[in-house]
């Protein structure tokens, strides 16, 4: 995991083996608070959203 940015609702993720940010929203936290920590890994899926992929059903 690389940033979130919790009063906005969104953050951004890097794959492992790219350098390239990946875009997700708060709603696609799977879990009950909705909420990561700079630096958590977790899983997701990479989904081809508005001209850019997005990672969605993020999972720690």
């Amino acid at each position: 995991m690389h940033s979130f940015n919790r009063a906005g609702g969104y953050g951004f993720v890097i794959p492992v083996g790219s350098g390239e940010q990946v875009y997700f929203r708060a709603e696609d936290i799977e879990g009950g608070d909705r909420s990561l920590s700079e630096g958590q890994q977790v899983t997701f899926v990479l989904v081809l959203g508005d001209g850019r992929f997005e990672a969605r059903e993020l999972r720690t």
